[in-house]
């Protein structure tokens, strides 16, 4: 065989053999593209405390014209039966005002997000849960002030709404101090359900259905478990009463 031919057949050999290679090469699996991780969600903050015009410094309630009113907790006791009230609450389409204890965010940081993510208000409660009406004005704004550390630091608000501890009314001195920790308002209430004293779903209910009225706030407790059997009875016969349960912010908005 000529030299030149033997050359040639080489050379298609070799193209023929690159090409193989080639196509060998494009059949191979190709890695994926890497999947990017959703973006978390943003945490949901309480809005600031705001102060609202024509409203007295202690609010007891809101408008009486229209049917709504507040049903407010004190924030303490078992995670497990303030999950099951939020639950009843979120069940009946109701939302809440919680006015949390600080030692209490201390132990459970996770119920400050759980409370909001449900849609409901979170405001401050004290830090220890004391009798604030026999500190001075001093260490009434340390209390107030420490609880709103720990809302802060949790949520990136202070909380929507402060109610002093161990008393339904504040005194001035507990006023001043309140506003010096950045709340313009202190949160009271014209119904109490009375159920911190254990006294039976039944009579919790009847606590409440007693006096309440188109724009009552409501003073229940997160810790008690008569408060978690009466909650699907309360939200029944305020269901009935055309009577719908909203935030306090909700309430004077």
């Amino acid at each position: 065989m000529p030299t030149d031919r033997r050359g040639a057949l080489r050379a298609g050999a070799a193209t023929a053999l690159a090409g193989a290679l080639a196509a060998a090469c494009d059949t191979e699996p190709r890695p994926e593209p890497r999947r990017q991780r959703p973006a978390p969600a943003a945490p949901v903050a309480p809005p600031a405390p705001r102060r609202w015009p024509g409203r007295p410094v202690e609010i007891a309630n809101g408008p009486r014209d229209r049917p709504r009113v507040a049903l407010t907790f004190h924030g303490q006791g078992e995670p497990a039966t303030a999950r099951a009230i939020l639950d009843h609450a979120e069940r009946a389409g109701a939302h809440v005002t919680v006015l949390a204890v600080g030692e209490w965010l201390d132990r459970h940081p996770d119920m400050a997000r759980r409370i909001l993510d449900g849609g409901h208000d979170l405001g401050n409660h004290t830090q220890r849960h004391l009798d604030i009406t026999a500190m001075t004005e001093a260490e009434a704004h340390a209390e107030i002030a420490g609880c709103a550390r720990r809302l802060r630091r949790l949520t990136g608000s202070i909380g929507t709404w402060f109610r002093p501890s161990r008393t339904q009314h504040a005194t001035e001195t507990v006023r001043r101090a309140a506003r010096r920790a950045g709340y313009p308002h202190v949160l009271s209430y014209d119904v109490d359900s009375f159920d911190f004293t254990s006294p039976g779903p039944e009579a919790v209910v009847a606590n409440v259905a007693g006096r309440i009225r188109d724009g009552s706030v409501v003073s229940l407790h997160f810790g008690y478990p008569d408060t978690v059997a009466a909650l699907p009875l309360l939200l029944a016969d305020l269901d009935r009463r055309g009577l719908s349960a909203v935030t306090t912010t909700e309430l004077l908005t």
